[in-house]
């Protein structure tokens, strides 16, 4: 289904987009901008997981009127979490993977 009618937005405004807003400079492979990339991503889950604590609260204490707001800032949360523990599992794959190895 061609969604560009309803919003406006086409697959070149998705990849310019993607290509301006990369958590990782591809062209240094050093460890240390996979670490920051990491802890950049760990920072970006916690902080959309305050907002979707904040979007709750506000909506229970009645200062929210539209359950939207909340639902999607949840699954926002939700979405990053899941992402951040498959990173993590690949991660520890990784690393059994490695000390498993035979010198």
């Amino acid at each position: 289904m061609d969604i560009t009618s309803f919003t406006g937005i086409t697959s070149e405004y998705i990849n310019a987009f993607a290509e301006n807003n990369r958590l990782v400079d591809v062209s240094d492979q050093s460890f240390q901008s996979v670490l920051d990339s990491a802890m950049n991503m760990l920072n970006e889950t916690n902080q959309l997981q305050a907002d979707a604590s904040a979007a709750t609260m506000e909506f229970v204490l009645g200062k929210a009127d539209n359950p939207h707001d909340m639902q999607i800032a949840g699954e926002k949360a939700l979405t990053a979490l899941q992402y951040t523990t498959a990173v993590r599992d690949k991660l520890l794959e990784a690393y059994k993977e490695i000390m498993n190895m035979q010198i």
